[in-house]
C-alpha cells in the first residue's frame, strides 16, 4: 500500500530504500530512534519491517513492541531449513536478497493488504476528557497527547473497557501481565502511579481511583465504593 511506513534494518534491507521509495513507500530513516520510540509508546510508528539476515536477533524485541506489524526476514537461500529459521525467529515471512526486488515488493504489498483487511473498526474509548483510540493507540487528555509504554497502554485500555466498575488485582494480573508476576508483587501499584502521573501531568483531575481491598476503578466521578482514594 503506497504511503505505508517501512523500517529497513541491515545493509541488504537498507540498500532497497530507493526502490521502495520509488514504489511510493515511506522509508523510516535507520538513524531515526524508531525502536526506542516504540519502547515509550504504544503507537506502532511503522507499518512493516524488512530485516537483513544479520538482524534476525532483533525480531523478538521488535515483536514485543509491535505485535501486529508484519516483519519480513532475508533468508538468502530459499530452502526448507531457511524458512524454518525465519519463522522460528518470529518473522511473518521471508524475502531473498539475491532475488530481484520485485519479489520483496510483492510480499510487502501482500502483507500490508492482509494487515489492512484485518484491522478492526476504529474503537474510541472515552471518559471525561480522556480518550483512547484502540486502533491507532493514540491517547489524549483533552487536546494533550499522552505517550504511554505498551504495558501502560494495556492497563489503561482494560480500565477503560471496564469503566465505572472495579477491576481486581487478579483480573489485572491475568489480562495485562498474563499472570507472569506474583500476586504479592507491587507492580500494579507502580504502573497505576505511572499512569496517574502521565494522565494528571497537566493538572487534570484524577480518573483512576483506588478501591481499598478491591482494586481500581476508572470513572469520571469518585465511585461510592469502600473508601476510594
Amino acid at each position: 500500500m503506497s504511503g505505508s511506513r517501512l523500517l529497513l534494518l541491515g545493509q541488504d534491507a537498507e540498500a532497497l530504500a530507493p526502490r521502495l521509495e520509488a514504489s511510493g513507500y515511506i522509508v523510516v530513516p535507520t538513524r531515526e530512534p524508531i525502536v526506542e520510540a516504540a519502547k515509550a509508546s504504544s503507537t506502532p510508528g511503522v507499518d512493516l519491517v524488512v530485516l537483513s539476515a544479520s538482524e534476525a536477533h532483533r525480531i523478538a524485541v521488535l515483536r514485543q513492541q509491535w505485535p501486529a506489524v508484519p516483519m519480513l526476514l532475508d533468508v538468502a537461500d530459499d530452502t526448507l531449513d531457511a524458512r524454518v529459521r525465519c519463522l522460528t525467529a518470529g518473522a511473518d515471512d521471508f524475502w531473498l536478497s539475491n532475488h530481484p526486488p520485485s519479489d520483496l515488493l510483492m510480499r510487502v504489498r501482500l502483507h500490508l493488504e492482509l494487515k489492512q483487511r484485518h484491522l478492526p473498526a476504529t474503537q474510541l474509548l472515552q471518559v471525561a476528557d480522556l480518550s483512547l483510540n484502540a486502533t491507532s493507540g493514540q491517547v489524549k487528555r483533552g487536546s494533550r497527547a499522552v505517550t504511554l509504554t505498551a504495558r501502560e497502554f494495556q492497563l489503561l485500555l482494560l480500565l477503560l473497557e471496564r469503566q465505572g466498575t472495579v477491576v481486581s488485582r487478579d483480573q489485572i494480573l491475568a489480562q495485562v501481565w498474563n499472570d507472569e508476576c506474583g500476586a504479592s508483587s507491587n507492580v500494579i501499584e507502580v504502573y497505576v502511579r505511572y499512569l496517574r502521573q502521565k494522565l494528571e501531568k497537566g493538572g487534570e483531575r484524577r480518573l483512576i481511583h483506588t478501591i481499598r481491598g478491591q482494586g481500581y476503578c476508572l470513572a469520571e466521578h469518585v465511585p461510592p465504593l469502600g473508601g476510594p482514594r
